[in-house]
């Protein structure tokens, strides 16, 4: 594949993830009151329950690309770049490596759970790691050779160019738990308190007699 074939790859799939890759959008699993579970990209409504292990979400991820260089910015904005990885996994650190020693800002997304695993197969068509896009182009398994060619079709530079202060995000859990609301408790109704007895009627006095 030429490198004019690749950069038009990559502008005409930029839309195909733009659900989860935009920003390295969050996958959200929502386990409703009657156990029925569903996924989605943004967040569920606040009336509907705490949502647990939210991340990092696209605001934090344009705060960041704020302070780099502004061609840098400019690639970063047309095909942003996600990685979804484990902690222990050789090929995850090798692509990590990469995008570090170019200087490329990317998004984490840990897989480390089944509903990471579950959410990753919606995504990539399977669950094996590394996966990663730049824009719309998908990368399953790493090897250099393949995402360098992307990468320098995207305009990323091949040495890097951040600022000495940047520090690469976190990563964060693919898929963040939503767990329905409990239920709240409904106060017991108070026993109903004895009627007091009645006063014993004052002793008759007949003699008028007061003490």
């Amino acid at each position: 594949m030429t490198h004019r074939t690749i950069h038009a790859w990559l502008g005409a799939s930029a839309l195909v993830l733009a659900a989860f890759a935009a920003h390295g959008q969050m996958v959200y699993k929502i386990v409703g009151p009657d156990g029925k579970i569903t996924f989605s990209d943004k967040p569920p409504a606040a009336d509907k329950g705490k949502i647990a292990s939210t991340g990092t979400g696209g605001a934090a991820a344009d705060a960041a690309s704020s302070n780099l260089p502004y061609e840098l910015r400019q690639v970063v904005s047309k095909y942003p770049v996600t990685l979804y990885a484990s902690p222990q996994c050789a090929p995850c650190d090798s692509a990590r490596s990469l995008l570090k020693g170019r200087g490329v800002p990317y998004t984490e997304r840990s897989v480390t759970t089944p509903e990471d695993l579950e959410a990753l197969t919606r995504l990539a068509g399977e669950n094996s790691l590394p996966f990663g896009t730049i824009g719309g182009q998908r990368l399953k398994g790493f090897s250099d050779a393949e995402w360098s060619q992307y990468l320098d079709a995207a305009g990323y530079p091949k040495t890097s160019a951040l600022p000495s202060n940047y520090k690469f995000a976190t990563a964060t859990p693919l898929v963040a738990l939503q767990k329905p609301a409990a239920a709240t408790p409904k106060e017991t109704p108070k026993a109903a308190e004895p009627a007091p007895a009645p006063a014993a009627p004052a002793p008759s006095n007949p003699a008028g007699i007061t003490f």
